[in-house]
């Protein structure tokens, strides 16, 4: 073997089928993207189109404004938590760490509903102070305000998690070293956690940007109306509201360049995993004055992200959800948003296996990129957008939206969950070509059993978490059915967005609690259908 050729070439043996079902994968998603941006490029070009009056300028200086003020009140909530959390031991310790951790799949729609019922004029805390103070509270949920405060509680507590992970990692030598040396709380954190914590502060950035940048449910939600509009929700309304083809698609296009520049920019930094493993609590403890800090931080963060959940479940299960479990149209948008949850996280395991063992059968680096870098196209080309192309292709070819709905929603869903799962299952696949390949070669294993053998046992518990992460991810995606979706084709998040704009509030609250529940059992339960019984381990 030429010693020229990387290393994971040299004791891997080749696997023609595995690249072959990687490239075709890989160029099969490359190619409807491409379909889509042709369509809304075709679209974009049509001189016979009526020229649009919208704000394309005011669009972007708004959603740029939220994203970037979402961006860093997050980052810093994230650190404030992942500090607080590394320092204090308490009982329910780990609840509250998986709690931080769930954050990632909890809808934005729930979370703004649930801000609602907090803060709202009907809210805990206004009817509170009507009672003591014969006076209302207003608080300023519709608009920028709510907004920034939506994204802060899931886009903080997500960050929390990952950079309570890195706090967590910090070498035990260099902690004891800290420790002997007397260090206070604000030396420890300058001199051990802040170098363990920046390495993740870009890309973790520029995630939670692209988050907010491309938010729907939270801005259609609390936006408050159009001056507080964003891209995504502009697109919507173009589309839905105005038919407005030609002023939608020049929305996408500009999403569309600023996500590109975002993730090309971002493409520097340290990768960050969404998943992270058992937390534990760091020996050396602050005192004093730090330590009343951390239990402050930790509380607000606690109340600022667990209330407005249990607000959803205390106001949703009640005497109102009798009515609601009485109509024929709730259990048909049950049924299909399982559906689809189900079909979703199937398939993009899938396509993710697919997809990682081809990148590890890769000779070349040049090769892994090109298998891999398809899976990460949703990042450039957010749901809203790629169902105004699919709406689009769909539009042009004739087909009926009742028959194509399905399908393109399943797609985008699974397009959508796909950059999680490929850095989910990545690592442990890519581990496998780097170390397991004389193992391999040795016992002379064909690529089935290659599998079955050396490559599933060790990503058998990645594959439940991206299960769960695309079942969760599905559920409650608003953003390619509010497009898509008919009366005979809703699932619950629309069904619930449905309920809300005919003034149903009862309904929509037991829709929200609904949903809450089942992505807590989802995000709980599924991953542990594929972990290795004790007695087998």
């Amino acid at each position: 073997m030429p010693r020229w050729l990387p290393f994971s070439s040299r004791v891997l043996p080749v696997r023609p089928l595995r690249l072959l079902a990687g490239t075709a994968m890989a160029s099969a998603i490359a190619g409807l993207v491409a379909t889509v941006l042709a369509a809304i490029i075709a679209a974009a070009g049509d001189g016979a189109a009526a020229p649009s009056r919208i704000d394309v300028m005011h669009l972007l200086a708004m959603t740029a404004t939220q994203a970037a003020l979402s961006t860093v009140l997050s980052l810093a909530a994230g650190i404030g938590l992942a500090w607080s959390l590394n320092r204090l031991r308490f009982v329910g310790r780990r609840l509250v760490v998986g709690l931080f951790a769930s954050a990632i799949v909890t809808p934005g729609l729930i979370v703004a509903f649930g801000l609602l019922s907090v803060w709202g004029r009907a809210g805990w805390v206004n009817q509170a102070a009507l009672a003591l103070t014969g006076q209302p509270l207003e608080v300023p949920l519709f608009g920028l305000a709510g907004i920034v405060a939506a994204h802060v509680i899931l886009d903080g507590a997500f960050a929390a998690r990952i950079l309570l992970a890195r706090l967590e990692a910090t070498p035990e030598l260099r902690l004891k070293t800290g420790q002997s040396l007397g260090l206070s709380a604000l030396q420890r954190f300058a001199i051990i956690d802040w170098p363990m914590l920046r390495g993740a502060i870009p890309g973790l950035g520029a995630i939670i940007f692209l988050l907010a940048f491309t938010s729907f449910p939270i801005v259609l939600l609390l936006g408050g109306g159009p001056a507080n509009q964003t891209l995504e929700v502009a697109i919507y309304s173009a589309v839905r509201l105005d038919f407005d083809l030609h002023g939608a698609v020049q929305l996408a296009l500009v999403q569309i360049g600023v996500c590109t520049a975002v993730i090309l920019l971002a493409s520097a930094a340290a990768p960050v995993s969404a998943v992270t493993g058992r937390s534990r609590v760091s020996a050396w403890r602050d005192r004093g004055p730090a330590r009343a800090l951390q239990w402050l931080v930790l509380g607000l963060g606690m109340a600022g992200f667990g209330l407005p959940l249990l607000a959803v479940l205390l106001d949703g299960i009640g005497p109102g959800m009798a009515a609601l479990l009485l109509r024929p149209g709730f259990w048909q948008a049950l049924g299909t948003s399982l559906a689809l949850g189900s079909a979703s996280a199937i398939l993009t395991l899938l396509l993710a296996l697919v997809i990682g063992t081809a990148r590890g059968a890769a000779g070349t680096s040049v090769l892994r990129h090109v298998i891999g870098a398809p899976a990460f196209a949703y990042l450039a080309v957010p749901a809203v957008v790629l169902s105004l192309g699919a709406f689009l292709v769909v539009r042009l070819t004739g087909v009926p939206n009742e028959a194509a709905a399905p399908t393109i929603v399943l797609l985008a869903n699974a397009l959508l969950s796909l950059p999680f799962a490929i850095a989910t299952l990545g690592p442990p696949l890519d581990a496998v070509a780097l170390g397991r390949g004389k193992l391999i070669r040795s016992l002379d294993l064909d690529g089935w059993r290659q599998f079955r053998d050396i490559e599933w046992p060790l990503v058998r518990h990645e594959a439940g978490i991206v299960l769960a992460l695309a079942f969760c991810f599905s559920l409650g995606d608003l953003g390619v059915i509010a497009l898509l979706g008919t009366q005979d084709f809703t699932t619950l998040p629309l069904f619930m967005y449905r309920a809300l704009g005919a003034y149903r509030t009862n309904d929509a609250g037991t829709v929200a609690a609904v949903m809450l529940l089942i992505t807590i059992i989802a995000f709980v339960a599924i991953p542990r259908l594929l972990e290795v019984p004790d007695a087998d381990r």
